[in-house]
Parts: structure tokens; sequence; C-alpha cells
């Protein structure tokens, strides 16, 4: 019996383990000719974006938290890497982008509003960022909008996939 509450202390400390792993890549796919797999690695060949600092407010407006020391690249400069499946350009404005975190949260984004919009230019993939050492963030890649009034409503922590897809 000594044995077995052992067993289940290594079990559940594995399990946490495994929920605290930074996530240093994410895939975009969908409605692209070839998936691509972005590591942060492959992050520093884009021209960084730096921010000093950022409060985070929910969809109530309420401050929720900040970020600080903000590095990352813009969203539209990696999308340029992709070849979407589109059978003329006129259907982009048919196609929107999923972005799921690793857990299961997610926004959404137009193709417009990263390639048409004053918003893409302010889209970042971050690489690194600061924030309150209390809250454990989920992953080292993480998304944020600045120009959101509710910054944390798009705020994707621990960036598994963009999904590219196209309105029926």
């Amino acid at each position: 019996m000594h044995n077995i509450k052992y067993l289940i202390i290594a079990l559940l400390f594995l399990s946490f383990a495994a929920n605290a792993q930074e996530i240093k890549q994410f895939i975009i796919e969908g409605k692209v000719k070839t998936p691509l797999t972005v590591t942060l690695d492959n992050l520093s060949a884009y021209k960084s974006v730096s921010l000093d600092s950022m409060t985070i407010f929910n969809h109530l407006m309420q401050r929720k938290g900040s970020i600080k020391n903000i590095k990352g690249v813009l969203l539209k400069d990696i999308l340029t890497k992709v070849e979407i499946d589109a059978a003329s350009p006129k259907t982009l404005s048919e196609y929107y982008l999923v972005l799921t975190a690793t857990d299961n949260y997610k926004v959404v984004y137009s193709w417009n509003e990263i390639f048409n919009s004053p918003t893409g230019n302010q889209v970042l993939v971050l690489t690194s960022y600061d924030t309150n050492p209390a809250k454990a963030e989920k992953g080292n890649i993480a998304i944020i909008t600045p120009s959101d009034f509710a910054t944390g409503r798009r705020f994707v922590k621990g960036l598994s996939k963009i999904s590219i897809l196209q309105v029926n």
C-alpha cells in the first residue's frame, strides 16, 4: 500500500511536468499548399519588434496584468512564407485564421484584418516577454495584438497551431 502512494505521487509529478512543458514551435496548416512548422529559432530570421510593456485587459476592460520586455515578429511576415491554396486573390477575402493554444484556447483573425488593415501591423508573435512571476504562462510562443482594446481576449499563450480556413 505504501508503494502505491509513491506511485501516485510520481504520476502526479510527471503529469504536472508534462503540462508545464514550454512550446517552442507551432504549425501553420489548413488551406495551404504546404504546412509550415515555425520554431522559436526560425523566428530569429524575421525582423524583430520590441515593446517596453503593455497592460492586459479582459473583455470588461478590467486590468488583469501586464507584460514587459516584449520581443516578437509580425504575424503577417511569417504568413508571407505560406502559400494559401486560393482559387484567385479575390477569394482571399473569404479566408480566416484560427490560432490555437496548447490548452485549446482559440482566437480568430480574418485574412483582410492581417493583410488589409492597420491591425496586421500590430499582431505580434511573441518570442519573449516578462510577466508577473506568480502567473505561469503556457509556453514560450504567444500572440498578442497591442492595438486591441481588450488585449487579453486575443492573447494566445502557448501557441500550437494556426489553421488557415475558408468560409463555406
